[in-house]
């Protein structure tokens, strides 16, 4: 909940070098993920966007924990790495909204290629 109420990354940064959104068609949660990377690591990461607090508060969690990783670590990223900082039981229909962050991360690192 803290994640949710309180998102750390939250905001955008302007003259990213990945700005992208993503929406997810089943709810209508949308995140925006604002990039900047430097020596092929991601330097700095926001997310804006609205959604419930699973995407919210996943999108938070995420982009903490990716802060300074390379662009290659995060293409190898499962959903359980994910999943596993929420550390909650997901319906399949709430694993969506939990995953947008991950989904909208790897289409902005492959539109980089």
């Amino acid at each position: 909940m803290e994640h949710w109420q309180h998102p750390q990354n939250y905001g955008v940064l302007k003259n990213a070098d990945i700005d992208i959104t993503e929406t997810n068609p089943v709810c209508g949660d949308a995140i925006r993920l604002t990039i900047e990377i430097e020596k092929g690591k991601i330097k700095k990461i926001l997310f804006s966007g609205s959604g419930c607090a699973i995407s919210q508060a996943s999108a938070s969690l995420f982009t903490e924990e990716i802060k300074g990783v390379s662009l290659i670590t995060i293409k190898n990223k499962k959903e359980n790495d994910v999943l596993d900082l929420l550390g909650i039981e997901l319906t399949p229909a709430r694993m969506k909204c939990a995953l947008l962050i991950l989904k909208t991360l790897q289409k902005g690192i492959i539109s980089l290629a």
